[in-house]
């Protein structure tokens, strides 16, 4: 297993701001698609963005758009994912995840396509 590791939540007011990072320890995500992924209480866990291994492809969720951004750093070995005008409905764990294989520049929706998940960060948005 590889460890990803998701920071940047926390609690925030409607309209704000957060950026969520993850990165994996000893590991490169060169070359890797990478995604964010939420699961609010009693829900089931849904995408929110993805970024190709090369990185000139992105995705994102129709309740997403225009709002977040979704990057990969290769040098730094991170990717991030800017949160704005963040509403109530954002509040959720949010998930980073990687894919093993796949082609340079496609983009991943579906979260069975994925193989490494992090352990969450949480986003609260208060009204």
């Amino acid at each position: 297993q590889v460890p990803l590791v998701e920071s940047g939540g926390g609690l925030v007011q409607a309209g704000g701001s957060l950026r969520l990072s993850c990165s994996a320890s000893g590991r490169s995500f060169n070359g890797y698609a990478m995604g964010w992924f939420r699961q609010a209480p009693g829900k089931e866990r849904e995408f929110v963005a993805a970024i190709s291994a090369s990185g000139s492809s992105t995705y994102y969720a129709d309740f997403v758009k225009g709002r977040f951004t979704i990057s990969r750093d290769n040098a730094e070995n991170t990717v991030c994912l800017q949160m704005s005008s963040l509403k109530p409905e954002d509040t959720a764990v949010y998930y980073c995840a990687w894919k093993r294989y796949g082609y340079y520049h496609i983009v991943y929706r579906n979260q069975h396509e994925y193989d490494y998940w992090g352990q969450g960060t949480q986003v609260t948005v208060s009204s």
